[in-house]
């Protein structure tokens, strides 16, 4: 029986000063936390039981966890021994014991019992026999944290969950098992831990409460939930959930949108295995999306010319692979096309066109653009590629250094030249740049770029790479779910991500 009605996130608060601690604790307690743990390891002298029990504004777990299971615990085992004995008897709700402690503090009162293992190494190559004694020990919830090295070892951590004999928590942690925290909920954990201040180094891959809270709507995920995703290699960053999930508040949809990273080489037996959770469709970034084509059982005809995905939906025999990258990109011109002399938008094949790069964003626009009669030009760094991608479009090449006497209307830079960290970097000298020139740079991150900042000084008409990456999305959106997709709200999400500016969302009260 979960000690909870619904799931909850546990705030975890871990800091080396008692003052700080009582602080988050109450600050916690006004965000609504129904469930806290303190993380007694962290702090620097012995814990004032009595301080931080005063005033608790939900149920309390005390922790106090070795190096050797990822906590900061120093001194003895007998002085940790003796503190958990002490805060047991305080009255802290719970109290978290390693599974091979647990014969040595004795169950005390109504503090409920919290039987744990934790691995920071691996995945042990008896966990299903690690779980089923933990199940037959004094415990009134059984906690399993493991550290995956591999997308497999999410599946193989998630299945002790179904059918659990006890109230159970499992889940993964480092970069690789971000998801496994969010999933697990929706196949019956009671609780996910989520780190309260999300400065602080608590554990590798822990999201934060505020982040659970309101990008996954961990209190509303349900068996019902229907998962998508995103696939990439590294992924931490990706601001696609953030977007996404937005987007299923917006439409009152029970779907859930998580980051999977997946290394290079293992998309297939990836897509293989997650079919069972299921997984309903996944948007697709580097280094996959020549893999995703080569997995998927259906590809539209933009996949098959390019040899590349961003996206994959579900089927009942595969997956049907799309890239919506030109589409977005075509969207995003016509939208923001510059006004002529007679106030109205100037055609978008009446201007010439230069494309900086050669990469897969390059090629889905270089495509699109000379499909739609536009007169284009590519130039990458790397002359083989470049000329191999204009011969491909049939379009006309020229070498990087002579790029600056190529006569265009629209200058794209598809290039990572101004993304982060490299923003002080731009992919053309600052007198390229003329009132005449619309300058689309496909970079999001950040939005305005070195580039964009110049070529707004100069008078260029100007475009981000924000409303691209929102309109792919959106074309995403889409395809996962049959309904339009709510694009002035993604855009608005993406850019309060970006910006240092608290950008207020819709429905969000003010500070």
């Amino acid at each position: 029986m979960s000690p909870f009605e619904t799931p909850v996130v546990c705030a975890v608060i871990g800091r080396t000063r008692h003052k700080m601690m009582q602080a988050e604790l109450e600050e916690a307690g006004k965000q609504g936390a129904k469930l806290i743990e303190l993380r007694l390891d962290f702090l620097s002298k012995p814990p004032d039981f009595k301080r931080l029990l005063e005033g608790r504004p939900c149920p309390l777990i005390a922790t106090f966890r070795r190096p050797a299971d990822g906590g900061q615990w120093r001194a003895s085992e007998d002085q940790r021994f003796m503190l958990i004995r002490q805060a047991i008897v305080a009255g802290f709700d719970f109290v978290d014991l390693e599974i091979d402690i647990i014969d040595k503090i004795p169950r005390f009162g109504k503090v409920q019992r919290i039987v744990s293992y934790h691995n920071i190494q691996g995945v042990p190559d008896n966990l299903e026999e690690i779980y089923k004694q933990m199940c037959a020990a004094d415990a009134d919830v059984v906690k399993i944290v493991v550290t995956a090295q591999t997308p497999a070892d999410n599946l193989r951590v998630m299945a002790l969950l179904k059918n659990a004999p006890k109230p159970t928590v499992a889940f993964c942690m480092g970069d690789m098992g971000t998801a496994s925290r969010v999933l697990g909920i929706r196949l019956g954990m009671p609780f996910t831990y989520g780190a309260f201040n999300k400065e602080r180094q608590i554990a590798p891959g822990i999201l934060s409460f505020s982040e659970l809270h309101k990008t996954y709507s961990i209190d509303k995920i349900n068996a019902e939930t229907k998962v998508f995703g995103v696939i990439g290699d590294p992924i931490g960053h990706s601001l696609s959930p953030l977007i996404h999930n937005a987007a299923f508040r917006k439409l009152g949809m029970n779907a859930i949108y998580l980051p999977f990273r997946v290394p290079r080489g293992e998309l297939a037996s990836f897509l293989t295995g997650y079919r069972e959770i299921p997984v309903h469709g996944y948007s697709v970034t580097i280094p996959h999306k020549e893999a995703a084509a080569k997995c998927a059982t259906e590809c539209d005809e933009l996949v098959t010319k390019f040899g590349a995905a961003n996206t994959l939906v579900a089927t009942e025999t595969g997956f049907h692979a799309t890239n919506t990258d030109a589409q977005a990109a075509l969207d995003s011109l016509r939208a923001n096309l510059p006004l002529g002399a007679d106030n109205q938008q100037v055609p978008l094949s009446s201007r010439k066109v230069l494309v900086l790069g050669a990469g897969g964003v390059a090629r889905a626009i270089a495509h699109a653009l000379h499909k739609e009669g536009v007169y284009v030009t590519v130039t990458n760094r790397s002359e083989e590629r470049g000329a191999k991608l204009a011969e491909e479009v049939g379009c006309k090449f020229v070498n990087w250094t002579a790029r600056h006497q190529t006569e265009c209307g629209t200058l794209i830079n598809c290039t990572s030249v101004g993304m982060h960290p490299n923003l002080d970097e731009m992919p053309v000298h600052q007198s390229f740049l003329n009132p005449e020139l619309m300058v689309f740079d496909t970079i999001y991150t950040p939005e305005t770029t070195l580039l964009i900042r110049e070529a707004r000084t100069r008078g260029c008409h100007c475009l981000t790479g924000v409303d691209m990456f929102v309109r792919q999305a959106g074309l995403q959106f889409e395809q996962f779910t049959g309904q339009a997709p709510p694009l002035d709200l993604m855009a608005m999400v993406v850019r309060k991500a970006l910006s240092p500016v608290h950008i207020k969302e819709e429905g969000e009260s003010a500070p």
